[in-house]
């Protein structure tokens, strides 16, 4: 049986192949959803950014709005 090596607690723990691959696969998982909420926050942020630096505010619900 094919066996993989995995680190725990700074000490490396031989297991056998399939444990080896779902810790792998929690692992880009966790590192995938990490990624993701990086993306968002910086899409979320420019456009806060942006919106204060035209000097006005508009939420969609206003924008949607006609003109008075």
């Amino acid at each position: 049986m094919a066996k993989g090596v995995v680190e725990v607690n700074g000490e490396d723990v031989l297991v056998r192949e399939d444990t080896y691959k779902a810790y792998r696969g929690v692992r880009w998982a966790i590192l995938t959803i990490a990624i993701m909420a990086a993306i968002v926050a910086v899409l979320f942020f420019t456009g806060v950014i942006t919106s204060l630096r035209d000097g006005k505010l508009n939420s969609p619900a206003q924008s949607e709005r006609p003109a008075q």
